[in-house]
């Protein structure tokens, strides 16, 4: 499917951002406010469903995972959900990176309960690293791969989040990212989108305490470009050979391209 332009959608804007640097401030808040209930609620709020989506995308990218030679970074890394079914996969070298402290000491929590003898460093820990998406600190060219699952939707500027990413990535290099996106408009897309936008945000300021968060989830799938609108940005930015893959009655995608030589 090909569209002629793609939509004016710069970057995320949370109610009541002047700019992108207090988007992205309400957005580092935002997430450090529901850190500690963070991955009940994925799995509640999901049924379940974004562990299956992550082992997914980590079976799509099984080629580039199973080299030893590989290396690969999470960005956007949250609790490291995506890392460790990343690391599940193959032998490539995973690294994760979240803007929001309080998320990258729950990842570590778990990397560390991954070794068994907590009196004991884990050798297998995957390193996770705090760093904001826009400007990384990496030198050019530095992974085989970039993932991101659920966060680039929060990025304060998609372009610059896009042109970041290619710069951080090998010459055919691939880019992986899997979103939430609008549902179709239909019975079954009608129904996802009554529960996100009544039940979802319900449920999720009774657990976490923060309603804004949760009401701030739906607003952003909705403002966000559909599956053949990122694909164009993506193209546009000079990925190549960008696909995308929708699954669960259109509400996620997983877009894939590469870095050209």
């Amino acid at each position: 499917m090909r569209i002629n332009a793609v939509v004016p959608v710069k970057g995320t804007q949370p109610e009541g951002a002047a700019n992108e640097a207090d988007a992205s401030r309400r957005v580092r808040e935002m997430f450090t406010q529901i850190a500690p209930r963070y991955d009940l609620l994925n799995h509640l709020l999901s049924l379940q469903l974004d562990r299956l989506w992550r082992k997914r995308v980590a079976r799509q990218l099984r080629p580039i995972l199973a080299r030893p030679d590989a290396t690969v970074l999470d960005l956007c890394c949250g609790t490291g959900d995506l890392s460790f079914a990343l690391a599940r996969e193959g032998k490539a070298h995973i690294y994760g990176a979240d803007f929001a402290h309080p998320m990258l000491v729950r990842a570590k929590q778990k990397n560390s309960s991954l070794g068994g003898d907590h009196s004991q460093p884990n050798p297998n820990a995957l390193p996770f690293l705090e760093a904001d998406a826009l400007r990384l600190p990496f030198a050019d060219g530095s992974f085989d791969l970039v993932t991101t699952a659920f966060g680039f939707r929060n990025l304060a500027n998609y372009e610059a989040g896009l042109r970041e990413i290619q710069r951080i990535l090998k010459p055919r290099g691939t880019i992986a990212i899997l979103e939430f996106t609008e549902p179709p408009d239909d019975f079954v897309g009608n129904v996802f989108r009554w529960y996100y936008r009544n039940v979802l945000p319900r449920i999720g300021a009774l657990i976490s305490g923060d309603s804004s968060a949760y009401t701030y989830l739906p607003k952003s799938v909705a403002r966000f470009f559909r599956p053949p609108e990122l694909a164009a940005l993506m193209s546009q930015v000079g990925y190549q050979f960008v696909a995308y893959k929708v699954w669960t009655f259109g509400t996620v995608a997983l877009h894939t391209a590469l870095r050209p030589l």
